[in-house]
């Protein structure tokens, strides 16, 4: 049984979990499938019959995979027809999902649960004499081969940028770099995430909303409307989004609130602003670790951020290769000139001296104790 946890229920979760198990098993099944009638594959039931109207997303893939689908009767007639899959997912969830595993995101789930399958196959289903691994091996052979190309399993969406610099996908609005404003971009919608392209150039991708009516900002998207308008930073719900995500960090509060004393709420918040740019180009924990050295410091400019910031860089790129990869914490910042000077061979020329410029001289000094 393959297993595969999405952020949503709908047409793309669907399709995207026979891709990952025809995948993961090595081939599609040449006998029928079995489906209940969910809204993703059926259109409409007709009658009493087994005649079903399929909808266009699932007659294609179907197509594509050669899917020999067998629909079960609706209600109480079809629930024998279902066989112990309602029952072996039962099993799953209480053996590996409780108490519900404490993740970053869908993807580390995944990781998880695929393990978990891979573990399974050396599990004996009551008392039969063989494994689930060793039936599989037995069946794997009649496994119809993959196609030659795979099924694009997303939806794509055409939306125009509105004035906050959104898009509204599913009742949900995500943002996009306020350059894009008022265009109109491609979505290509997936189970748990989204991906929006400017012709061919990926410009945004965030995590799919479960709710509706909800709204996904990335601040990085807003920097360069804040460098115009740094007034509208403190309460911009993107800002809030940042601080849950842990993109914007207590240390960047720290500086952000020692700048604006020194400078004023207008150019402190603009030098912040100019900060968060750095994280375009660097490592986040390279940035932080520079914000936190330039707190300590009294540093309150963005030029001596990035100072800081790039001689972390440099200290963190110059470990050990054989040592263990652990990062530097933020406070431990090595002067870079420390560093090489401890690096570079000892300077034996003579000490430099001015006495040659003596010559240069309109008038000798006078002797001590004499007139001039």
């Amino acid at each position: 049984m393959q297993i595969k946890i999405f952020a949503s229920g709908g047409t793309e979760a669907f399709l995207e979990g026979h891709a990952h198990a025809f995948t993961t098993l090595g081939g599609v099944p040449t006998g029928k499938i079995r489906y209940d009638n969910l809204k993703a594959a059926v259109a409409q039931v007709l009658g009493f019959s087994r005649q079903r109207v399929e909808t266009a997303r699932w007659t294609a893939f179907r197509s594509h995979y050669g899917i020999d689908a067998f629909y079960c009767q609706p209600g109480i007639q079809g629930a024998h027809e279902k066989g112990g899959v309602e029952g072996q997912i039962g099993w799953f969830r209480r053996n590996h999902l409780v108490p519900v595993p404490q993740v970053d995101s869908f993807e580390q789930l995944n990781t998880m649960i695929d393990e978990w399958d891979t573990a399974d196959d050396a599990r004996r289903i009551g008392t039969r004499p063989h494994t689930i691994g060793e039936h599989f091996a037995v069946e794997q052979p009649q496994l119809a081969p993959l196609p030659d190309e795979a099924f694009e399993t997303g939806t794509w969406l055409t939306p125009r940028v509105d004035r906050f610099s959104q898009v509204t996908v599913r009742t949900n609005r995500y943002s996009v770099p306020v350059r894009l404003v008022g265009r109109q971009v491609r979505v290509q919608l997936h189970a748990s995430d989204l991906i929006v392209y400017d012709g061919r150039t990926e410009v945004a991708r965030h995590e799919r909303l479960m709710a509706k009516a909800r709204s996904r900002l990335d601040l990085d998207h807003y920097l360069e409307a804040l460098l115009r308008k740094p007034g509208a930073l403190p309460g911009a719900t993107a800002l809030e989004q940042a601080r849950a995500a842990g993109k914007f960090t207590p240390v960047h509060d720290a500086w952000w609130e020692a700048v604006r004393r020194a400078h004023g709420d207008t150019a402190g918040t603009r030098a912040l602003i100019e900060v968060l740019l750095l994280h375009r180009h660097m490592p986040h924990e390279h940035v932080v670790a520079g914000l936190a050295t330039a707190v300590r410091a009294s540093a309150l400019t963005a030029d001596a951020v990035a100072l800081e910031a790039r001689k972390f860089a440099e200290t963190d790129d110059h470990r050990p290769p054989d040592g263990p990869t652990l990062r530097h914490p933020a406070g431990n910042v090595v002067s870079l000139t420390e560093r090489r000077l401890a690096q570079l061979p000892p300077d034996r020329r003579p000490l430099p001296t001015v006495t040659a410029y003596d010559q240069l001289l309109r008038h000798r000094r006078t002797v001590e104790g004499t007139g001039s």
